[in-house]
């Protein structure tokens, strides 16, 4: 994995509570101007001088850490400005903005346990920093990063989950990419030689033996399912099965001709027009990719941005998670079969 990631804050947080050592969640609440990191965004410290995440290139973490150490002592919550308008003259950041940041000393630790089990079991999951301490509450519609209810409310949403079907280069330089960055990703492939690679590398694979069927997948709000076959006799019998499944995008590579191609094959095929409108017909953010590893780079910066995109969420979307969870029982039915 290539950065921190949100869960990785809390569960330092959660260790190091669990350890006996006085900890401390500071979120970011405010920008003026520019800021190199977003709205929500975390460090947990630890009274050691321990921590992760971090708001700048590293000209203001150490001032954070000694900040949040100081908060300690009386275990109340505070907020700071650090750079413009800050008190702390000689504290600035690179773009010239100002950024306020929340300090929650001795956070709950059964609140932050509780959004890492939502986070395992793929639930979104919402805290609320507030003067009086750090709770776990149920998500409601529209939760982002926010002021609401007398607290800084933050939205968790679950990890990118990546199902990727193909063979070759393509499949494997995307699966590689996408781990490093961060992603859950799975792989469906007739490529034995591809498999055994991924497999070995400790990929999450699954053979394809048959064009007529998709083994069992999970699935859910928060997946990306991309096709990366070139062998067209492959996809047109697994495209329509993956259409169906839960997911926020769904992709397959070619050239806008083969776009146009499969499009016809899937309105002959009979697939309603609901599910042909799923799929994206131009995918990357990069046009006309050549090799394996832009591919891969240009596919995932759009289904990543694409992700950043259903970070605040609809009323329905826990139902949607619980209806997803529904699905998973069936999958687990039928790998038990």
């Amino acid at each position: 994995m290539i950065a921190t990631t949100p869960a990785d804050i809390l569960r330092f947080a959660l260790d190091r509570s669990r350890e006996g050592a006085g900890t401390i969640l500071v979120t970011l609440t405010a920008i003026e101007g520019s800021s190199p990191r977003a709205i929500g965004a975390q460090m947990a410290v630890a009274e050691d001088g321990r921590y992760v995440g971090s708001f700048s290139g590293g000209c203001i973490e150490a001032a954070v850490v000694a900040e949040a150490i100081g908060t300690l002592a009386d275990s109340r919550a505070k907020r700071v400005r650090f750079g413009a308008g800050s008190p702390y003259l000689d504290i600035r950041l690179p773009c010239g903005g100002g950024i306020d940041l929340l300090f929650n000393p001795r956070p709950d630790p059964d609140a932050i346990a509780g959004v890492l089990c939502r986070h395992d079991r793929r639930k979104p999951a919402a805290l609320r920093l507030a003067e009086d301490g750090v709770f776990l509450e149920a998500v409601s519609e529209g939760d982002c990063a926010d002021w609401r209810d007398g607290g800084f409310r933050l939205y968790y949403a679950p990890t990118l989950r990546i199902v990727a079907i193909g063979q070759g280069e393509e499949l494997t330089a995307l699966a590689r990419l996408a781990k490093s960055y961060g992603a859950d990703v799975s792989l469906l492939s007739p490529d034995e030689r591809a498999l055994a690679d991924l497999t070995a590398e400790g990929f999450d694979t699954v053979r394809l033996t048959v064009r007529t069927s998709l083994p069992p997948v999970r699935t859910d709000a928060w997946t990306a399912i991309l096709s990366v076959f070139h062998d067209r006799d492959w996809e047109e019998e697994l495209l329509p099965l993956a259409l169906r499944l839960p997911s926020f995008y769904i992709g397959a590579i070619g050239s806008r001709r083969t776009q146009d191609i499969r499009l016809d094959t899937l309105r002959a095929a009979g697939v309603p027009e609901d599910l042909r409108r799923k799929l994206r017909t131009s995918v990357g953010l990069i046009p006309a990719t050549r090799d394996p590893a832009t591919l891969a780079l240009s596919a995932l910066s759009q289904i990543v941005q694409e992700y950043h995109r259903i970070g605040c969420i609809s009323a329905s979307s826990d139902e949607a998670a619980d209806a997803y969870a529904q699905h998973d029982d069936l999958i687990d039915q039928a790998l038990r079969a």
